[in-house]
């Protein structure tokens, strides 16, 4: 198998059933000539990064509407863009966004370098970033290696290393195979074959490009891998998240510090996240709990949030955060698990309306 030459059973595959993509160009027009705009292509990796391709379409049709290039995104407010990521998570990403967009704009005149070197000196760019926008927006050869591509390498030379111990080794066949020719849509097509084929559960290998050479199906073992070690078990944290609205319908909203989960963030005044949560009211006013609780995971750990509610005089003077006008207040711009507070309060009380007309 040493000698078999991959790249072109799976870029005819590519070229018959590449996914539509809004930030892709298609096979045909690559062939032709067209080029990626490396602005989307940048975009859209940060978007994908820890999220599905389904859940990123629309904030990317959002964001590339609002912010058609670099320079528009560059001179975005901070505030605007936060708020437009809301629901994506992983919210350094946005910030890390608008810092390289800067960079960018600052530093190479509002184009993007070429090279996984040079790509690599912008802020939030990483190695694997690094490395599909160099095949994909420029077509220079570069190694890709994302989940599904591990997942097809792992499975195409069976092996049975556990992830995340696995990931050198992988990374090396993943090089192996990349061609000099077409690199963009080879990284694409390899992706694609994960995503569509390749898949975690029930494989098709009976479509599949690679069938023939893949050593896992060979042996029968193809839905056993890539094994994975265990994960330990998440912590329990707990906090306390606090939903007031004066009289005139205004909100009591806070935005979290820059470094930190949800950094940047508008959210509702609370508790500090530990194993045990103490009340810090934002105000003092007639705080009374909510029969519920919300529920969130984050990456390292699960999240409790038992949510106090009330109503507040026009005349109070908070210790943290501050209100918000009703007119200016939108749900959307807040982050998943504060809507989830939101949604909560919202469902229990009549809090949430105004009490002056």
């Amino acid at each position: 198998m040493r000698d078999h030459d991959f790249a072109p059973e799976i870029l005819a595959w590519y070229d018959a059933h590449a996914r539509t993509m809004p930030w892709r160009v298609p096979p045909a027009e690559r062939k032709a000539g067209a080029m990626p705009d490396p602005y989307r292509v940048w975009l859209s990796e940060v978007m994908l990064q820890q999220t599905t391709v389904a859940a990123v379409r629309d904030y990317f049709m959002r964001f590339t509407t609002r912010w058609p290039d670099v320079a528009a995104l560059a001179a975005a407010q901070d505030a605007d863009v936060m708020g437009e990521w809301a629901g994506l998570g992983y919210y350094a990403r946005a910030r890390n966004l608008l810092k390289c967009a800067r960079a960018v704009v600052r530093d190479h005149g509002g184009r993007f370098p070429g090279t996984e070197a040079a790509l690599l000196t912008l802020p939030g760019i990483g190695p694997y970033t690094a490395a599909a926008l160099s095949a994909i927006a420029f077509d220079r050869r570069a190694t890709v290696v994302d989940g599904n591509v591990e997942r097809v390498m792992a499975r195409l030379f069976a092996v049975e290393t556990p992830l995340p111990t696995a990931k050198p080794d992988l990374t090396t066949l993943a090089d192996r195979l990349t061609p000099k020719t077409r690199p963009g849509d080879y990284a694409q097509a390899v992706m694609d074959l994960g995503a569509t084929i390749c898949t975690p559960k029930n494989p098709a290998c009976g479509i599949c490009p690679w069938s023939a050479p893949c050593a896992a199906r060979a042996a029968g073992i193809q839905t056993d891998l890539p094994r994975k070690l265990p994960k330990p078990a998440k912590p329990v944290r707990y906090g306390i998240a606090y939903v007031t609205r004066r009289a005139d319908g205004a909100f009591l909203l806070e935005r979290r510090p820059d470094k930190g989960l949800l950094g940047g963030m508008l959210g509702w005044p609370g508790s500090p996240w530990a194993e045990t949560a103490q009340p810090a009211p934002p105000i003092a006013t007639d705080w009374r709990p909510l029969n519920t609780e919300v529920r969130h995971t984050f990456t390292h750990f699960h999240l409790r949030l038992s949510v106090m509610v009330a109503t507040a005089p026009c005349d109070a003077m908070p210790n943290c955060g501050g209100f918000i006008p009703a007119a200016q207040f939108r749900p959307s711009d807040l982050p998943t698990v504060m809507r989830k507070v939101y949604d909560a309060a919202a469902g229990s009380l009549q809090l949430l309306e105004p009490h002056v007309k």
